[in-house]
């Protein structure tokens, strides 16, 4: 897709009066040289793996390292044993992000959104909705298209790896794209997702990369529920109309600026932050890394 910011996704909306997911879908159609059917047939083969990644969790499995496991597990339980916190829905997120989380760890098939460490974020917030039948098949594909452009747009004027941007680049991007995809779903317009996106993306602005002991496990999985939940916050605030003061595509620069500036310890090298914890070191030791 040949998209450089959000700005010219709302542009060609209006220009053509069209939806968000539309112009994203044109897009992909002119860059890749596909039909439509063909390009909504990738698509639903990706929404068909992330439902199935999520169906296919296992409640008993941990990772080679024994760090992560079980805690979409313990989420599931506690959710539906009393009254949580942060209500039904919001935990049922929670306890999809850490599922799909620990499968990555796991080495189960999952959708990289944009990114395997990330992985949680999107999934987490569209299946549930999809599966309380608050969505349809159509409209989460709609929803994917959504968070495909804005993800494009990031890794065109930013990035979307941790070892190039820190883990807002990741978890970051995941959430943004997340928010765009939820304010779509509840019928906003372009300009509402653009904000959606943008709000999510600056609230884990400088959010490092630090795994420990280099794997992609703490505290990677539950980052991906702070994700998910944070898109869930930022579009509805995008819905009730209240925008990003500072415009989308210059979040999206900001975060380049801030992930250039990131020493390299916190860049996925596994050599700072909570990775260079007495714990983290003792583990990495001890897991002969």
């Amino acid at each position: 897709m040949a998209f450089h910011s959000l700005e010219e996704i709302q542009t060609s909306c209006r220009e053509k009066a069209i939806p968000f997911w539309r112009a994203v879908l044109l897009e992909d159609m002119a860059d890749r040289s596909v039909t439509e059917e063909e390009s909504m047939q990738a698509m639903q083969q990706m929404w068909t793996a992330m439902k199935s990644a999520s169906e296919q969790y296992d409640r008993e499995q941990v990772s080679a390292s024994g760090l992560v496991g079980k805690m979409g597990t313990q989420m599931e339980t506690y959710r539906q044993s009393r009254e949580t916190l942060c209500g039904p829905f919001v935990s049922k997120v929670i306890a999809r992000a850490l599922e799909m989380g620990e499968s990555n760890a796991c080495m189960k098939r999952i959708v990289a959104a944009p990114t395997a460490g990330a992985c949680g974020v999107l999934p987490a917030v569209l299946v549930p909705l999809y599966e309380e039948k608050k969505a349809s098949e159509e409209e989460i594909l709609h929803a994917l298209y959504t968070a495909a452009g804005i993800g494009q747009v990031i890794a065109s004027r930013a990035f979307i790896a941790g070892a190039a941007g820190g883990c807002q680049a990741e978890i970051g991007s995941a959430s943004a794209m997340a928010a765009g995809a939820l304010v779509l779903l509840r019928g906003g317009n372009a300009e509402q997702i653009a904000h959606g996106a943008a709000m999510a993306l600056k609230n884990l602005l400088g959010l490092v990369c630090d795994p420990v002991a280099g794997l992609v496990e703490v505290p990677c999985v539950k980052r991906n529920v702070i994700g998910a939940v944070n898109a869930l916050s930022a579009a509805d605030m995008a819905l009730a109309g209240i925008s990003s003061r500072i415009p989308p595509d210059q979040v999206i620069d900001a975060m380049k600026e801030v992930g250039e500036s990131m020493h390299v310890s916190l860049r996925e090298t596994g050599e700072g932050g909570v990775a260079n914890t007495p714990e983290a070191r003792r583990i990495r030791e001890e897991l002969g890394m």
